[in-house]
């Protein structure tokens, strides 16, 4: 399954390069593409004061970012991939984060555990994606969904062309598949916003170049729903879906 392979990967990663590639802060593509998507989950969706669930957290570095940006009351991140929970559990130094081992799919938590569950980046190394956003549903009624754009042709060619996304298993789904998703698992778009225009990976010039241009991208309705980087979505359980203790 794609999915185990993709948690051994990341695993790999993480034991051997002590971090992930595109969090470790050491290319500026990947700086500006970071920023971006932290700065697109805080305008979509209120932290402060909730409980949240940050589901395949990796190596902790977005977790963080949003305890301390976002202030939300409590914050647990988890992942299958062993040694990245270990390292985010050394450098969370005394934020009150907790990292845990867990199963996407089956996460170890009550009914309504949480008021928010975060999907970042994760449903694209799901062999199930339906699933696991019916298991976030069961957990809270509110979820935020953040996803490469698949409506982008180019995500499409990097995704084909990149040694580090074809050896990571990367892939994109479109904002109409997505939201089909959260349908079929029990709930309602709130919002959908496209954000972003710098490639992960690329050459520092053309990060500046793209960086430049992404204020333009994002004003105009049709570029950004075709050339964005990344689609954030936000939905809500539908209230009448029966879950049972």
């Amino acid at each position: 399954m794609r999915e185990i392979t993709s948690v051994a990967t990341f695993d790999h990663d993480a034991l051997k390069e002590k971090g992930y590639r595109y969090t470790s802060g050491a290319q500026l593509s990947c700086r500006l593409a970071t920023q971006r998507t932290l700065d697109a989950i805080l305008q979509v969706e209120r932290l402060e004061g909730r409980s949240v669930l940050d589901v395949a957290c990796g190596d902790g570095y977005f977790t963080m970012q949003l305890w301390d940006k976002g202030h939300p009351r409590s914050l647990i991140g988890i992942d299958a991939a062993e040694h990245a929970v270990a390292l985010a559990n050394a450098r969370k130094e005394n934020r009150s984060i907790k990292f845990a081992v867990a199963d996407a799919n089956l996460l170890p938590y009550r009914d309504n555990s949480f008021d928010l569950v975060l999907l970042q980046s994760m449903l694209h190394h799901a062999s199930r994606p339906v699933e696991i956003i019916r298991e976030s549903f069961r957990l809270a009624p509110r979820i935020l969904i953040h996803e490469p754009n698949g409506n982008n042709p180019g995500v499409k060619l990097v995704e084909l062309v990149s040694p580090y996304h074809r050896s990571h298993c990367e892939r994109s789904y479109t904002s109409h598949q997505l939201s089909r998703w959260v349908e079929e698992a029990g709930g309602k778009v709130t919002s959908i916003i496209f954000a972003g225009f710098v490639p992960m990976f690329c050459p520092d010039w053309f990060a500046r170049f793209a960086k430049r241009i992404e204020p333009i991208i994002e004003a105009a309705p049709l570029l950004r729903s075709y050339c964005a980087a990344v689609v954030v979505l936000t939905a809500s359980r539908v209230p009448e879906t029966p879950y049972s203790d």
